[in-house]
Order: C-alpha cells, then structure tokens, then sequence
C-alpha cells in the first residue's frame, strides 16, 4: 500500500493559516520554472490542461490530495466510494459534478436514484471545496476535486500514480431519469461491450475500468439473483455457498469483491479466473471469449493492469467535460450558484 501521508494543513480553518500572496507567488514562479523546463505548455486555452491552475491555484492538488489522505486514513473504504463516484459522475451527463447535487423540492437529482444511494464520501468533496474556497475562491470546480479525488484514492490504496488534466466546470443539470444510463450490474459482456462503446471505449478499456472492483464491497442485492438457482459454469458452488449464508442477512448485506477490499491490485480478475466474480457483469467477463484473454492478461500482469487502467481513467475523466459558459465553478458542491 502506499505510505500515508499527514494530511496538508496549509489551510484547514481554525488549525492553519492561508498562504500569503508572497509565498503563493514564489510557489508559482517555482512551479512555472520546473515545468517549462520539462516542455510543458503554458499557452492560453479553454480545454482541459494539466497545469490549469498553476497560475490561480497552484496548491490545488495539494490540498485535494492532503484532504483525501486524511480521509482515508480514518476510513480506508472510502477509496472505493471515491473511485466509484467518479464513475457514476462520468457516464451521467459528462464529468461535471452533477452527482453531487441535492434534489430540491422541484427536481430529484441523481444522489436519489436507486444506482446512487449508496455512494458514499460526499463529505470528503465538501471539505476539499471549502479549503480550496479559502486559499483560492471560486477558481477549482467541484468535478476536477471528484476527478482528483478518485486519483488520490486509487494511489493510496497502493494503485498507479496518474496525472490528470484539468479546467472542468459544474454541470448545471442532475436528473434522477438520467441515470438509467448508469451500467447495470446484470449486464452481459456483450451489453457492457455496447454500453461501454457509446461513451468511446474499446472491450479492453471497459475491462480495466471493471478492475476498480478491486476495491469494495456490493450488497447482496445487487447479486443475490445469480443464487436461487447457482449456474456451475458461471459461479463456483462452494462460493455460492458462502454467498448464500451472507445474504440471509438481508439485501443490504456487503460482500467484498476480492480479499483485499482496500487494497487496489490485480486480485479482482483473478477471482474471476476462479468463477468467483461477485456480480454478475463481474463474471461475465471471463465467460465471454471476447474479453477473457483480457482478463487473463490483467491476471497474469498487474503492471499492464495498471498501465491500461490509468489511461482509461483518464480517458474517462474527459467525458462531455464542461467549459467556458457550459458551466459554472459552484461555491457550494451540492446547489447551483
């Protein structure tokens, strides 16, 4: 697992002090200097940058990272609630932070709808927003914090470190009726191949993105179809077995998907080799000759996993992005400006 890290307190109210304007600015000449000398471009622009804030938020990675540290140390299962958030963001109108809004009295959002209400960590996007609303406000949205945050999360349960570009502004629409959009967990691999397509990702992107079950638990409804009448060929009987004695307890009862729930590593599709995927999308996987050398491949060689699943996260984090007057940074992640 990766080494933990005290969380950055350059900013957190009552117990730190904001950055004077000299030191920001030395951080940022500092910065510029080390970065023009590695080739990066700092030539104005709309879309998305790796050094969007460099000039008004140099210390925004910072204080998103140190946040989701400090999180993860009290509750290291957050980094799958992290991960997952992004997900369910990303494929809902785009990454844009619409999962973070509340529902009003004239509209559900989509935190309200059955796919979302067990999402979890809202509150970790809330106090790297208002740290971030203290050093630099109304400069960092509240979709790059979600992107960064799953990147944090993912490297502190000891996956790849990756960088992300930035410059994603807030979505001004969250809709409960646009999460039918949301890839169910009884989808085939044909249908997952299909839905996964439409957003632009090959079968083997969609596989790397289905590793992120390395992390996590499900809840027995989500799985508990495939145990009335077990199919040998798609689910190990002891393991069937075992499932059905934690899910006497009721639908809400969790499931790990692999033994190191809070570990990210290449265990998940070494489960499935196994016919011991949690859900069914998970097992399917393996049981489709379409996308089994693939898992196999992920099995074998956590390095390539790793490799794929970064570009596929970032690739994902470039879904329908907002810009310019497309959005808005909210001062407030879960109500409009």
């Amino acid at each position: 697992m990766a080494a933990k890290v005290k969380p950055w307190r350059c900013c957190v109210g009552g117990g730190g002090r904001k950055m004077g304007k000299e030191a920001v600015g030395l951080v940022v000449l500092a910065t510029m200097v080390v970065m023009s000398s590695a080739g990066f471009d700092f030539g104005g622009s709309n879309g998305l940058s790796m050094q969007y804030y460099v000039m008004n938020c140099p210390l925004a990675d910072q204080i998103v990272k140190g946040t989701v540290n400090a999180a993860l140390q009290a509750d290291p299962t957050l980094a799958a609630s992290l991960v997952r958030m992004h997900f369910h963001d990303c494929f809902i109108q785009g990454c844009d932070a619409s999962v973070l809004l509340d529902s009003t009295k004239d509209n559900t959002a989509e935190k309200d709808s059955p796919g979302n209400l067990s999402l979890r960590g809202y509150e970790v996007i809330d106090d790297a927003k208002d740290k971030l609303e203290q050093q630099c406000p109304g400069v960092v949205s509240c979709a790059d914090i979600v992107a960064m945050a799953a990147r944090d999360a993912v490297f502190f349960a000891g996956g790849p470190v990756y960088e992300i570009p930035k410059g994603r502004k807030d979505g001004k629409r969250s809709k409960i009726e646009d999460t039918i959009n949301l890839p169910s967990p009884f989808l085939n691999a044909s249908e997952l191949i299909r839905t996964f397509g439409q957003r632009g990702f090959s079968a083997q992107e969609m596989v790397a993105l289905s590793g992120a079950h390395t992390l996590g638990v499900a809840r027995c409804s989500s799985f508990n179809s495939r145990l009335s009448n077990p199919d040998p060929t798609m689910m190990d009987t002891n393991f069937a077995t075992s499932l059905s004695k934690t899910c006497a307890a009721g639908d809400k009862a969790e499931q790990p998907f692999d033994m190191t729930r809070n570990t990210f590593d290449n265990l998940y599709y070494n489960t499935l080799s196994r016919k011991t995927g949690l859900l069914f999308s998970d097992q399917t996987l393996y049981s489709n000759p379409k996308t089994r050398n693939v898992v196999n491949g992920y099995a074998f060689n956590q390095a390539m996993f790793f490799l794929d699943f970064q570009q596929a996260m970032v690739k994902m984090g470039r879904l329908d992005v907002k810009e310019g007057s497309q959005g808005e940074v909210r001062q407030n992640c879960r109500k409009l400006n």
